[in-house]
């Protein structure tokens, strides 16, 4: 009987690699969120995602304010942060969709 190898890989075509995430699941023992902290420390260490890795971007409609994450809630939390202290309209996006969320300062108080 062979064994399965089902650790999950992940490519990076600007780096031209691909990784097991052997060590996320077994060294840092992150399971199921393997990918989002692989994700996470990639564009730590080389300013940018993996392939395949959608983000929620917040940008704010006034100035040159964003933040980049990788679950939505998270994006939100900061748009409405900035969006109460600033009193800047903040619009949200994914990458998988065409649907925008903006959230206005009179939304936050």
């Amino acid at each position: 009987m062979t064994e399965l190898d089902d650790t999950p890989t992940v490519s990076c075509s600007r780096c031209d690699r691909e990784w097991d995430l052997g060590y996320e699941l077994d060294d840092l023992g992150v399971g199921n969120q393997a990918v989002e902290q692989f994700a996470l420390d990639h564009k730590r260490h080389t300013g940018h995602f993996p392939d395949d890795v959608t983000t929620w971007l917040a940008e704010c409609r006034r100035c040159p304010e964003g933040s980049e994450h990788l679950v939505r809630h998270a994006a939100e939390r900061w748009a409405k942060i900035h969006a109460r202290h600033t009193r800047h309209a903040v619009e949200i996006d994914h990458g998988i969709d065409d649907e925008t969320t903006v959230v206005e300062p009179d939304d936050v108080s």
